[in-house]
């Protein structure tokens, strides 16, 4: 029996949500580095959705007073995200959805922030589509992920890991988010690249017209 790439990723990351936390406290500083979670709340205003919150990692960075909704596709990842939230004294209304299928009308949110998922999001374009679908015009798209090297070794590199990391983690290592922005319909404001170009962080504005 085959079994759809959303029920897959479920089960991937209900398994991962108990050690989720201590794995990302162990990489996430050599691999991705420790500022990139604060820039990207930083730029919240307004209605904030945070695609793909999973454990709530970026909760404590957020703006006081941040009107934030997150959704995420494991219902493992959104329990401990929500202690997380309580813990802080935070009011966050929190959802099980898949990032392709936002359960939103259109034009509802200011901000939509997603950091460090989109790589393992099953329909990536599809998911970037219903981002710009649910921001109001004016509104502001915050990414950040892994991206495809721009060395061609680190991408051979990186496609050879990919095979593992897809299987056992649903996790893409060669994907690049920037041209599907720029596809939807997005303006870039801002895109800047780290750790040899494997890390990338974008800003856009869906046009108010």
């Amino acid at each position: 029996m085959t079994i759809e790439p959303l029920d897959r990723n479920r089960r991937i990351w209900d398994r991962m949500a108990p050690g989720y936390d201590r794995q990302m406290r162990s990489f996430e500083p050599l691999l991705i580095g420790r500022d990139h979670r604060p820039w990207a709340c930083a730029q919240a205003h307004g209605d904030v959705l945070e695609v793909a919150i999973g454990t709530g990692l970026n909760l404590p960075h957020y703006p006081p007073g941040t009107r934030l909704t997150g959704v995420d596709l494991s219902p493992a990842m959104l329990a401990v995200a929500g202690k997380r939230a309580a813990g802080l004294g935070l009011n966050v209304d929190l959802a099980e959805a898949p990032a392709e299928q936002l359960p939103y009308d259109g034009a509802s949110f200011d901000t939509v922030i997603c950091t460090l998922s989109l790589c393992s999001v099953a329909d990536d374009r599809g998911a970037v589509a219903e981002m710009h679908r649910v921001l109001r015009p004016g509104g502001r798209l915050v990414l950040l992920d892994h991206v495809a090297a721009t060395n061609r070794l680190l991408l051979t590199l990186q496609r050879l890991w990919e095979k593992a990391t897809l299987r056992f983690a649903g996790d893409y290592q060669t994907r690049h988010p920037l041209p599907m922005v720029q596809d939807a319909g997005f303006v870039v404001e801002e895109s800047e690249r780290f750790k040899l170009g494997t890390v990338e962080r974008l800003r856009a504005i869906k046009p108010t017209r």
